[in-house]
């Protein structure tokens, strides 16, 4: 995959936390990098983990071992969606 540097503006206090000595570092700075335009939906999972080079389910796990949840439903509203799933799975029937 080819990279480039980039320059970004941070505080003196985080430079420390900004140098990743392996593959796994990186991978995961660069994730979080990608996050918050997945939670706005300017990209998919599925576009992040393109630009990654790593496979979509990879960087679900990723995010889901950091306890950043793959679905943003509450409980309530994944009861819903399956309620009205199985609705239309008995009436497809």
């Amino acid at each position: 995959m080819a990279m480039t540097a980039v320059s970004i503006k941070i505080p003196d206090t985080m430079t420390e936390f900004t140098v990743v000595e392996d593959e796994k570092s990186e991978l995961l700075r660069n994730a979080m990098i990608l996050f918050p335009y997945i939670q706005n939906e300017t990209i998919s999972h599925g576009k992040a983990a393109e630009i990654l080079g790593i496979h979509k389910l990879d960087l679900i796990s990723l995010y889901s071992s950091l306890g950043l949840s793959y679905l943003d439903q509450t409980r309530e509203e994944l009861q819903s969606d399956i309620a009205v799933l199985k609705k239309i799975r008995r009436n497809a029937v």
